[in-house]
């Protein structure tokens, strides 16, 4: 199932924490745990002294190295560290690996309500439940666009646009059922 995957799984570049001034790469790829590192010295003499460094570890080499793992824990955080052990561990999120404009189109079939609980999930997906791209379509799908609704979709956006007309329809619904009670 593997086999489809690129070659590098997951990368990471950064600045050791304050006040260091070295820069760290962690790469995981198919097969290896590479975390590599660039000292970074102000002082003359010991420029020429700090050579890059780099480990490179198989999965359960690295599962086993806790002095490796408290370095990228101290260099990119808590979060990154669990998520390589997942990677190691075969514990791979291939939806999180999809393109965006596959996922918009996974996500157009959605229900209204479904879309809405989907964007809690994640920041990507958030941010493709709120984007234009989904919501232009679901308004032309569920009315008929006036050009004052294009001018508000291009002055908020399109999911607002689909909520306000979505909300004057039960407006104007509530107010032709209190006419007809009243008769």
């Amino acid at each position: 199932m593997a086999s489809w995957l690129p070659e590098t799984l997951f990368e990471i570049l950064g600045q050791g924490p304050a006040p260091s001034k070295d820069y760290y790469q962690l790469l995981i790829t198919r097969s290896q745990v590479i975390f590599r590192w660039w000292k970074i010295s102000l002082r003359s003499g010991y420029q020429s002294s700090t050579k890059p460094g780099e480990v490179k570890e198989s999965y359960e080499d690295f599962l086993e190295n806790s002095h490796l793992q408290i370095q990228i824990a101290l260099v990119f955080g808590a979060r990154i560290l669990d998520y390589v052990f997942n990677l190691c561990e075969g514990r791979i999120d291939f939806l999180e690996r999809l393109s965006d404009n596959l996922l918009m189109i996974i996500i157009s079939y959605l229900d209204i309500d479904d879309i809405a609980s989907l964007s809690f999930t994640s920041h990507r997906f958030s941010k493709l439940c709120m984007s234009d791209r989904l919501w232009e379509p679901i308004v032309e799908a569920a009315n008929e666009i006036t050009p004052a609704m294009k001018a508000l979709a291009q002055d908020h956006s399109w999911r607002q646009t689909f909520f306000t007309k979505k909300l004057q329809l039960r407006k104007k619904k509530r107010i032709s059922e209190n006419r007809a009670g009243n008769q």
